[in-house]
């Protein structure tokens, strides 16, 4: 099994790993290259958008300043926007449904490490220093019609459902069911959405 396979099944994978680098600085040159396109080259920004992304929906629309890890686990529906100043860690995928309105500083994150030191690490080399931390994923799932607020954080794993609006600030731990409105630290939900 490769490393890249091994990411996305979730198991612990080795970051340092040739072909997963590879991929990783493609992406921070397209993203470098995106963030820097004129704003109003709509034409360039698909351009990228479609090399960038595993998918990219009809009428995307993403402001720069925008971050990724690799960009291809990446799935975006139709009628998305992502505001200024996104993070989306995607080593495993993250899979955005149609309509979904993401504000500035949200912040998507599917890689988590072991609490252990030692398994993070492993032994230290002969010169003192050590490879890559170890690293483990799950994906983070978005349904249709959401809303995610500014400064919001969604930990890995977390599925949102349809018609969910996640509060400003949130940190998403765990799943939010369909037709409600969520927020806090933890994000919990607070009422229906009709």
């Amino acid at each position: 099994m490769t490393e890249r396979e091994k990411m996305l099944a979730g198991q612990l994978y080795d970051c340092g790993d040739a072909e997963l680098l590879k991929q990783w600085h493609k992406a921070k040159d397209l993203v470098r290259a995106y963030n820097n396109v004129n704003s109003a080259d709509r034409k360039e920004k698909d351009r990228i958008l479609s090399e960038l992304l595993g998918e990219t929906g009809r009428n995307l629309w993403i402001t720069p300043p925008f971050f990724v890890d690799y960009g291809n686990n990446i799935y975006f529906g139709n009628n998305c926007e992502v505001n200024m100043n996104c993070t989306f860690l995607d080593d495993n995928i993250i899979r955005i449904g149609d309509n979904a309105l993401i504000a500035p500083n949200v912040q998507i994150y599917t890689a988590f490490h072991p609490t252990n030191a030692s398994d993070r690490f492993g032994a230290p080399r002969e010169d003192g220093s050590f490879a890559f931390c170890k690293t483990q994923t799950a994906p983070v799932i978005i349904g249709d019609n959401v809303w995610i607020g500014g400064g919001a954080i969604l930990l890995p794993g977390v599925t949102i459902g349809d018609n969910v609006v996640i509060g400003a600030g949130s940190v998403v731990t765990k799943d939010i069911q369909d037709n409600t409105v969520a927020y806090g630290n933890p994000c919990r939900v607070i009422r229906e959405n009709r």
